[in-house]
């Protein structure tokens, strides 16, 4: 307490002034000067009681600090009468509530990209075994011609894969650190499907699955480009798990106070505690392709949350799963 100098300051004046005055009480009357030398002293001694009590609060206050800074789990700032030395705590007590909130917040983060990271070696480690491979087998001088045009075919289908990934992951990572800016624009529902649809045209002709659309002359106010990527994503998946000679439905509608697209298909639906997680990142379901990835329906949710919107999955009633997506209007 006595290495703080304005403390030091403060009793050599606080003891001058009682010297001076006694001083003079003794030189009008013995008795003023004993009296001005008591209440002197007992002044003095009172600010340094009442100095000590508050560099007592202070030094618990530097404590507490100092163990939240250390990483103890509870945030221990005692409370305090009204002053300064409450107002005070009041702020450190919410300064060492931010930084802990900060500090778990970017625990989780290191977590989760800890995490994606693992996902990422995965889901890229197997098509990227499989095109060296390939490519060993291609380097073969006297490989025929037919497995040489199939070995090609193959590698072409796994660089696609890998191309697949890391762009999707990089639209991910734009929509989760907010370098997204949607432009939005009125389009036509037929027109938003019929591009949806537009990479996925021949796959479906291949495996026979049937696509109805009933518009109803809907329209969606969205960014059309990251639109049309989340509806192909869903389109996507219910393809994967619709059996050949299956149907997608795609119905539109509107209200006042939303635009709604609903996508339901023939496949066998959601397998029991399921849909909880259907929208995470890299999961896979019990009921999923060799080669999914699990990020596409994850995609889709950040695309269409980021536009004031909502996307469902459900269990129809007479079997496969429906997907639906709802852009609420900002204006009315």
């Amino acid at each position: 307490m006595f290495r703080n100098r304005d403390l030091k300051t403060e009793c050599i004046i606080g003891i001058a002034a009682t010297v001076v005055l006694a001083a003079v009480g003794f030189f009008l009357h013995p008795a003023s000067g004993v009296l001005l030398l008591v209440l002197g002293g007992g002044l003095t001694a009172l600010y340094l009681l009442l100095a000590r009590k508050r560099y007592r609060a202070i030094d618990a206050l530097s404590k507490d600090v100092d163990r939240v800074l250390h990483g103890q789990d509870e945030i221990l700032i005692r409370e305090s009468e009204e002053g300064e030395l409450a107002i005070l705590q009041a702020q450190i007590r919410k300064m060492t509530v931010r930084l802990k909130e900060q500090s778990d917040s970017l625990l989780r983060d290191k977590r989760m990209l800890s995490d994606a990271i693992a996902d990422l070696f995965h889901q890229i480690r197997t098509p990227l075994t499989a095109m060296n491979l390939l490519v060993s087998m291609l380097a073969e001088e006297d490989l025929p011609f037919e497995r040489r045009l199939r070995y090609t075919r193959e590698l072409k289908q796994q660089t696609e894969r890998v191309q697949w990934i890391t762009e999707t992951l990089l639209k991910l990572s734009k929509l989760d650190a907010e370098a997204v800016r949607f432009q939005t624009e009125t389009v036509r529902a037929e027109e938003l499907i019929r591009n949806a649809l537009e990479p996925l045209n021949v796959a479906l002709e291949l495996k026979n699955v049937a696509v109805t659309v009933e518009a109803n002359g809907a329209a969606f106010s969205v960014d059309r480009a990251w639109t049309v990527e989340a509806v192909s994503n869903l389109l996507k998946n219910c393809m994967e798990h619709t059996p050949g000679g299956g149907s997608i439905t795609i119905e539109t509608s509107e209200t006042p106070l939303f635009s709604r697209l609903t996508v339901r298909d023939t496949g066998p639906g959601f397998s029991e505690g399921e849909l909880g997680h259907v929208f995470e990142r890299f999961y896979r379901g019990k009921n999923a392709a060799s080669d999914s990835v699990g990020i596409g329906l994850a995609l889709a949710r950040e695309i269409v949350a980021g536009q004031n919107g909502t996307l469902t999955a459900k269990n129809a009633d007479g079997g496969g799963a429906i997907f639906t997506v709802t852009f609420y209007r900002s204006v009315i």
